[in-house]
């Protein structure tokens, strides 16, 4: 299977692109190579790499910048996937599109199934909804995933924001009420690629097992990465209100996501917790 990667440089991206071997070729061009927002560069990308799958891992995920720059967000979020779905469709290919939580204003208090009715608190979300809209309008039989609090080893995510915070301050202050599922872009990209094989098709949910508040997800963080060396002491931990931390874009309070029906065509995920040691495992393997 040739699949191609737009976003290659993200998170999920560099955990697609760790995924290839004999069963899967995977083509990973650089942004400048494979701008979506770019039609013209959609097509060359899809003449030159003549994939089997495209997974659009590229999004605009500056969750509070998006309030100002609402244009931007929806070219990336909205616009632009129905364009890449457009032209899986007229190259034959399949095309996965990675959504988000956020799609949910988090009132429901109980897991979303994918069914449920989305309603965005904020632009971001707002902006994801138009694009899973847009590729099933442009490609009926694409597969859209939704997920939620990615991170990785690597780039710009919670966890590495918070062993730098743990490392430079006396204590750190995060937010305990608001509720979501961490969620290890490692296993999100073996996830990607076994729905495709499974024929998956219309929107799913898929995030690591378990549920967690992101103070939650800070003390495990700290727990695991001071037994295995990558934090040499450990700081308080204060879990604080989100009124207490303002920020531009609204958040659900609880964004859980039901993942039933993805779990029944490739079984169940492994516990948020689980996934965490793995990305600090592979943190401490590389001496970061």
């Amino acid at each position: 299977m040739r699949v191609l990667v737009a976003g290659s440089g993200g998170q999920l991206g560099r955990a697609l692109t760790a995924l290839a071997g004999p069963d899967a070729e995977i083509i990973a061009p650089a942004e400048a190579d494979f701008d979506i927002t770019d039609r013209d560069a959609i097509a060359r990308a899809l003449s030159r790499a003549r994939p089997d799958l495209i997974v659009n891992a590229a999004a605009y995920t500056a969750v509070d910048r998006a309030e100002s720059e609402p244009e931007r967000a929806m070219l990336l979020n909205g616009t632009a996937p129905g364009w890449l779905a457009e032209a899986a469709r007229a190259a034959g290919a399949a095309i996965v599109h990675v959504s988000t939580d956020f799609v949910f204003d988090g009132a429901r208090g109980s897991p979303y199934p994918p069914d449920a009715a989305p309603v965005p608190l904020g632009i971001y979300g707002a902006t994801k909804l138009a694009g899973e809209t847009a590729v099933l309008a442009a490609h009926p039989e694409a597969l859209v995933v939704r997920t939620a609090w990615v991170y990785a080893a690597q780039g710009q995510n919670f966890l590495r924001t918070m062993l730098r915070l743990m490392a430079e301050r006396d204590e750190v202050r995060v937010v305990a009420d608001q509720v979501g599922t961490p969620t290890h872009a490692a296993s999100l990209a073996r996830a990607l690629l076994a729905l495709v094989r499974a024929g998956a098709a219309g929107i799913h949910h898929w995030t690591d097992a378990g549920a967690a508040s992101w103070y939650d997800f800070a003390v495990a963080i700290q727990e695991e990465a001071l037994a295995r060396g990558l934090l040499a002491r450990a700081v308080p931990v204060q879990p604080i209100r989100t009124a207490d931390y303002p920020t531009p874009a609204r958040r659900p309070s609880y964004s859980v996501l039901d993942c039933a029906s993805a779990r029944a065509l490739i079984g169940a995920p492994a516990h948020w917790r689980v996934e965490l040691r793995a990305a600090l495992d592979m943190m401490a393997a590389r001496g970061a």
